[in-house]
């Protein structure tokens, strides 16, 4: 085997840090913090999708057993950061910001929070909810996205800012793909698919003084959750504490405050008393944001030799009526290929539906849907395997900012996934390939992400022991954080991972950005190693005093921490007792802080992962049902920090593929506005019998360009790609090609 390749049968991984805790219950989330005095919340959600609220009648709830308060907007205390109503409206439009819950009588969404019923017990708040009758005044909604496409706008941002990544794009001849002798047009469909983590949304809010809040909140971010209700409430940063220790899964929807947490606040203020609010699988869906249903159309021009001479992508998302929200669907477009002439139009359909948010892999993994369908499309009219298409318009550096790539190894991934998945059986024709009754097809599809890198502070303490404790505000939302970071201080210090722990999730410890956009290794990662190599050069300066000839001109990566003993690699002769030495200084332990920023190089080099998708699956020709009997990801991620972790998140993102390209689908009913998959009995997600046995593959290459780890990104490449890999393999199989996912049977037949 290519050693430069990791395979599961040739490592020996690093079991996950917090792995006993999880699955001992002794990890606590954020509904099963107990506090003094707690209350229970239930939000009470609009039956309506527009209009305003007439009147709400609390009074049966109110004399129910146990309820404290019911809370609206005809008796919610001042929320000081809510702006005057200048920028909502229940007229579509774009731009505003999130919702203000109990602001205002307007509705603009059905389920949106109306009131929140407070109890002793949870019991007691949902029987109370019960009791609420709201009288409305019903206006007509918009939530057909079809039949309101047309209405579809600029995104305020684009209007802003010309190189915004929404605004129209050109690059090179717009009529390009007019005159080019092989043509691709088609329009593809993206449903709207719904964030469904293990873990419900919850929060805890305890004002612990009327100035003084602490929330334990399931959040991607506990530094940015901080910085927003410390502004929706006028008060110090500081004031407020944010305590996220464990996240139940998460694919983006942490990434946003929403109004049930801003309700949860409110009603421990107003009560003077914690409240805890979880919410229900229900508000679920309509609640916390999801991947927005998006239209797109592609336009691709070729020779008949297979060189692109031109591609045109437009696309369509829909937002709420009171928020802007974008996300990158054309950026692949832009960049993946070598396409002298590219054009792109992105627009904004505002609906009477909740913000959506980021999805895993967002608006890339939509966008790639489109355009990795399209490559196959092209390929099979020209005649072309779609790997050799892709190789033939290979970009050596990026097209769209006109740099040289920091490091690129897609070639590798297209050779190892080839040999993985069997491709050499493949037809160029569908339809010829059978496994008894079943038909049998390949598909594969490219997929790309930026190698996102932001500040990070880590606080690192080395006793006597040689026990290396560290600090860092960055969450975990399951792809193995703090396993990660062990790793990175192991390998920079040689200290053994049993003695290293690594605290995170809390707003009090040093800064970090958002767990999201594949950037938490490559962003705390140098942080840690930082802190590792300040705490070795500390350990230098100390024995330099006292054996100079050996420690004096040693430079923190000469320096390894190995079973007590301080020593320099490759001369084990210079070996000095770390407790020794530390009682020798008079001290304890030694500490550090250190940051780690983003290098210049970004101004120089694009910096991107990879990842190549490669399935075979089965479908029958009678019934249309499709199994995915292999899948093999290869990604190009720069160095491996955590194998076994590494990998786990390539199972997990192909896992969401398959969801997203044959069962994710919310289904709204239009007469109400409110959508009738609202549970997983009706909204389907991949079970054990729908995943296959997937290889995992990587280059493990660094790119020191991007941070010092190497590292560029895992989480989003883990899933961009997939859905057009499998889409691909159908159209393979049967010479069906379906551009409106689900891909349903009803599809096939």
């Amino acid at each position: 085997m290519d050693d430069t390749f990791f395979d599961k049968k040739d490592y020996k991984p690093l079991d996950r840090v917090d792995g006993r805790m999880k699955v001992t219950g002794a990890a606590r989330y954020s509904a099963e913090y107990t506090l003094p005095n707690l209350a229970y919340g239930v939000l009470v959600g609009s039956t309506i999708a527009k209009g305003t609220i007439r009147s709400i009648d609390s009074k049966a709830a109110e004399r129910a057993p146990g309820v404290i308060a019911v809370i609206s907007h005809q008796n919610v205390i001042e929320v000081p950061g809510y702006q005057p109503d200048a920028t909502q409206s229940t007229e579509p439009k774009v731009g505003g910001g999130p919702l203000r819950v109990f602001y205002d009588n307007k509705v603009y969404s059905n389920d949106q929070p109306i009131a929140i019923v407070v109890a002793s017990s949870l019991e007691k708040a949902q029987y109370g909810a019960s009791l609420v009758k709201v009288q409305y005044n019903k206006e007509e909604h918009i939530t057909d996205f079809e039949a309101n496409a047309g209405k579809a706008v600029v995104a305020a941002a684009a209007k802003k800012n010309p190189k915004s990544p929404t605004a129209d794009y050109d690059r090179g001849q717009k009529d390009a793909f007019q005159t080019a002798p092989f043509k691709v047009e088609a329009e593809y469909v993206l449903p709207t698919e719904m964030h469904n983590p293990m873990e419900l949304q919850a929060i805890t809010a305890h004002w612990e003084a009327d100035d003084k809040l602490t929330i334990y909140d399931k959040v991607q971010g506990t530094k940015t959750t901080q910085k927003t209700f410390a502004k929706e409430w006028a008060i110090p940063d500081q004031n407020v504490k944010v305590i996220a220790t464990f996240v139940g899964g998460a694919f983006g929807n942490g990434l946003h405050s929403w109004p049930h947490e801003s309700a949860a606040i409110i009603a421990a203020k107003q009560v003077k008393r914690p409240v805890k609010l979880v919410l229900t699988r229900e508000q679920m869906f309509t609640m916390v944001g999801y991947r927005p249903r998006t239209w797109q159309k592609i336009q691709m021009g070729a020779t008949k030799d297979g060189k692109l001479v031109a591609i045109n992508h437009n696309s369509i998302g829909q937002t709420s009526v009171y928020e802007e929200f974008t996300e990158s669907t054309l950026a692949q477009t832009r960049m993946m290929y070598a396409s002298p002439s590219v054009s792109t139009r992105y627009r904004l359909l505002p609906l009477n539906v909740a913000t959506p948010i980021w999805m895993r892999g967002p608006g890339e993994a939509t966008g790639a849907f489109a355009l990795e369908s399209a490559m196959d499309e092209m390929a099979h009219a020209i005649g072309m395997d779609p790997i050799e298409f892709r190789i033939l318009n290979y970009t050596e550096s990026d097209p769209d900012k006109n740099m040289p790539w920091s490091t690129k190894f897609l070639r590798e991934c297209y050779e190892e996934g080839k040999k993985r998945i069997g491709w050499e059986n493949r037809k160029l024709k569908p339809g010829l390939l059978r496994d008894g009754e079943w038909l049998v097809g390949y598909g594969m599809g490219t997929g790309t992400f930026g190698a996102n890198r932001g500040p990070a502070t880590i606080h690192a303490e080395l006793n006597k022991d040689g026990n290396l404790v560290m600090h860092c505000a960055i969450t975990d939302i399951g792809p193995g954080t703090a396993t990660a970071m062990v790793q990175i201080a192991s390998n920079t210090t040689g200290i053994a991972t049993e003695k290293i722990v690594f605290h995170l999730g809390s707003s009090e410890f040093p800064n970090a950005g958002l767990q999201g956009g594949s950037s938490t290794v490559n962003s705390v990662g140098p942080a840690v190693q930082a802190a590792c190599n300040a705490l070795k050069q500390q350990l230098i300066t100390m024995a330099a005093g006292k054996n100079a000839s050996a420690f004096g001109s040693a430079k923190p990566e000469d320096i390894m921490l190995d079973q007590g003993n301080m020593q320099i690699t490759g001369n084990m002769s210079a070996k000095l007792a770390l407790g020794d030495l530390l009682k020798q200084n008079n001290v304890e332990k030694i500490e550090t802080t250190q940051e780690s920023k983003a290098s210049e190089n970004g101004k120089q080099y694009s910096m991107n992962a990879f990842s190549m998708h490669f399935a075979m699956v089965h479908v029958h020709p009678l019934t249309g049902q499709v199994r995915v009997k292999k899948i093999v990801c290869c990604a190009d991620a720069g160095t491996i920090v955590s194998p076994k972790t590494a990998e786990s998140q390539m199972i997990g993102g192909a896992t969401g593929g398959i969801g997203m390209a044959l069962m994710e689908d919310a289904v709204m009913d239009h007469r109400f506005g409110r959508y009738v998959t609202k549970d997983f009995g009706d909204y389907h997600v991949p079970v054990h019998a729908d995943v296959p046995d997937i290889d995992v593959y990587f280059v493990n290459k660094p790119d020191l360009l991007a941070d010092p780890v190497g590292s560029k990104g895992l989480g989003e490449i883990a899933i961009i790609g997939v859905a057009p890999a499998i889409a691909n393999a159908v159209f393979n199989a049967t010479g069906k090609r379906v551009r409106e996912l689900p891909i349903t049977p009803d599809k096939l037949i």
